[in-house]
Parts: C-alpha cells; sequence; structure tokens
C-alpha cells in the first residue's frame, strides 16, 4: 500500500486519491535538497567566523529558495488536490482549507 503524508489529519495514512504530480515532488525534492546543502554551508560560515553580511547573504538566498518551494507547492495542491476535490462535488470546503495553507505559507 502507498503511504502519504495526510495534512488533514497531520499524520501517516494512506495515499490520498488525488497528490502532487510526480514531476512536481521530484522538482521539490530536488529544490529542497539544495537548499539543505546552502543550510549546511552556511553553519560552515558560522563555524568559519565568516563575515556576517556574507552569511546574512546566503540566507536571504535560502528564504527566496524556500518561498519559492512554497509557492510551486500551493500552486500543484490547487491544481491537482483543490481542483479535484472541488470537481468531485465537495463544496466549498477544499478552497477552504486552501485559503487556510495560503494564509500558514505567507506567515
Amino acid at each position: 500500500m502507498d503511504v502519504k503524508f495526510n495534512a488533514q489529519a497531520n499524520e501517516l495514512g494512506p495515499a490520498a486519491e488525488t497528490y502532487l504530480l510526480p514531476e512536481l515532488v521530484d522538482n521539490l525534492r530536488t529544490r529542497l535538497s539544495r537548499i539543505e546543502g546552502h543550510v549546511r554551508g552556511v553553519k560552515k560560515m558560522l563555524a568559519a567566523q565568516r563575515d556576517c553580511d556574507d552569511v546574512l547573504t546566503q540566507i536571504a538566498g535560502i528564504r527566496a529558495a524556500m518561498a519559492q518551494v512554497a509557492i510551486l507547492l500551493l500552486e500543484g495542491h490547487l491544481d491537482a488536490c483543490v481542483s479535484d476535490a472541488v470537481r468531485s462535488g465537495e463544496g466549498a470546503e477544499p478552497v477552504v482549507r486552501f485559503k487556510k495553507s495560503l494564509s500558514r505559507a505567507l506567515k
């Protein structure tokens, strides 16, 4: 059985019928791996007592990259999960949940 994170239940559970496109998941995983590498680089910069401006520049880049991950995830969520739920007749609830997700992502 396929297992995916069930965000509504906040736990691992059976895979939902609709999920992000595999290409998008791969793209997000690649981006997150790259970001992870940049975070390790910042830790090394701090250990080496590099210039604070340089460290802050790297942190700004990490934040921008994370914002892009969030944008792509939100777009994919809207295109796949929310759209399918609305089309299947779940009413306004998927849109309400999307608005809450969008609000969390923009904080």
